[in-house]
């Protein structure tokens, strides 16, 4: 089901919301469901080889979106973004696990929306645990000063008749620990099946890694499945509004931390009782952002001229021709790039193209083993063209991708004369965009802001 047909389905929800904004026990519950490093990688995506039952159910039961992006491909950046409802560039948030120990804060007229969300008489709770060994991670990761973002860790702790408002932070399918969970369980992806992006090298190497990461993403499906069996459990999952997002790309090579469709493209679906059908599938492009203002709008909450976010639902809704996506500084690794695309072309401007893609960056080089791979192959000449892109000395200052017809985005168009102006326009319409952000990105980094 397109975009329009979610619209008339929801034609009556003005009356809905009208009849939500009385006394606090008439609003619905609110739950965040987010996963990290998470591509669109699930069974109900049409993704092969990973079993997805629960997220797949989840998504059946309300709207899937096929195109939705995170306004950046690294946690801290995208999470402050979108618990404000503001680009990270507009409230200089946009730096990578920064203002950690300066008292950075949101400057006016930006708020965290767990504080609009108190205000309004929700109880606030990042959820640890909720099954037996089964718990959340309690992960924030902004990059501005929240003395008490919540008020609690799990919804039972609200007071009788009280709304809330809980987020579930799943580390899978992120490296590290989840990784390693993902390997002791019994099913496991073979390595041999996974499907490979033409510009990687096949390799054992990188498809174990992958297939670990296919593994994490089944390991969270498991762990959704136990967080629904608790809401239902304790007799709130009827009258609450769920949201599923993945908080950036996914965590392979050439994806977290890059402004393709693969570090910034996420799985994202909306439940919610009495207002979304079964069933529905939206190809509309849609933002991380999107989801703070739906979340305020089930809340009753009026829509400030300043959120960057729109609805998904409802009167309000307004398609987007374009999503706009931005990365800067990762760990140690200084870098400005921004990207505008639309459902065919993605536009990407590297500010700073002397900065190859691989310079240094402990974590990539500690937790993909695929680059150990790809700069052993690089250097004997064994990589092809589309493998040796990610190994250039330098990267070209302006990418233009078909990605209708180049999916993996190899095919840089960027000089090709049959796509001059249309090029000319995205490069317009990006520079429109930072002029209206006032792009923080612009401003050298204070060193004190760093936590490295």
């Amino acid at each position: 089901m397109q975009r329009r047909s979610v619209l008339k389905a929801a034609a009556g929800f003005p009356a809905i919301v009208h009849s939500r904004m009385g006394a606090a026990p008439d609003k619905p519950n609110i739950l965040w469901i987010l996963s990290e490093d998470m591509g669109p990688s699930l069974g109900c995506y049409g993704y092969p080889l990973v079993r997805t039952p629960n997220l797949d159910r989840l998504a059946s039961q309300g709207v899937r979106f096929n195109r939705a992006y995170t306004t950046a491909p690294v946690c801290s950046a995208s999470r402050s973004a979108f618990n404000a409802g503001l680009y990270q560039i507009y409230t200089g948030t946009h730096h990578h696990r920064s203002h950690r120990k300066d008292g950075y804060k949101l400057p006016p007229p930006a708020r965290l929306l767990n504080d609009r969300m108190r205000e309004a008489g929700y109880f606030t709770a990042n959820v640890l645990e909720f099954a037996p060994g089964a718990r959340g991670t309690g992960k924030t990761d902004f990059n501005f000063t929240a003395p008490k973002p919540f008020d609690g860790t799990h919804w039972n702790q609200r007071k009788p008749g009280q709304p809330f408002y809980a987020q579930v932070n799943f580390q899978a399918p992120h490296k590290g620990p989840a990784f390693k969970e993902a390997r002791r369980r019994k099913a496991l992806i073979d390595p041999a099946k996974v499907p490979l992006p033409s510009y990687y090298p096949d390799h054992p190497v990188v498809r174990d890694e992958v297939a670990n990461f296919l593994d994490a993403i089944n390991l969270l499906d498991h762990k959704v499945g136990l967080l629904m069996e608790a809401l239902e459990r304790d007799k709130v999952l009827d009258n609450t509004v769920i949201f599923y997002m993945g908080d950036n790309g996914r965590c392979l090579l050439r994806g977290k931390q890059w402004l393709y469709d693969a570090g910034v493209r996420v799985p994202m679906f909306l439940k919610w009782p009495g207002v979304t059908k079964p069933g529905m599938v939206s190809d509309d492009l849609v933002l991380s952002l999107d989801l703070t203002a739906t979340a305020m709008l089930a809340a009753g909450i009026p829509l400030p001229e300043t959120l960057h976010g729109r609805p998904l639902t409802g009167s309000k809704y307004k398609p987007r021709d374009v999503i706009f996506t931005a990365r800067d500084r990762c760990d140690m690794t200084l870098d400005r790039i921004r990207s505008v695309r639309d459902r065919r072309y993605n536009y990407i401007r590297n500010f700073m193209p002397e900065r190859p893609y691989t310079q240094h960056n402990e974590y990539i080089e500690t937790e993909y083993p695929t680059l150990g791979v790809m700069k052993e192959l690089y250097a004997k000449g064994k990589l092809n063209a589309a493998q040796s892109l990610f190994m250039a000395p330098r990267k070209p200052p302006v990418e233009f991708y078909d990605m209708r017809n180049d999916p993996d985005e190899v095919h840089n168009l960027a000089g090709s004369p049959t796509h001059r102006k249309l090029i000319e326009g995205f490069s317009n319409r990006l520079d429109s965009w930072l002029g209206e952000m006032n792009d923080k990105g612009s401003i050298p980094e204070r060193p004190e802001a760093r936590l490295l």
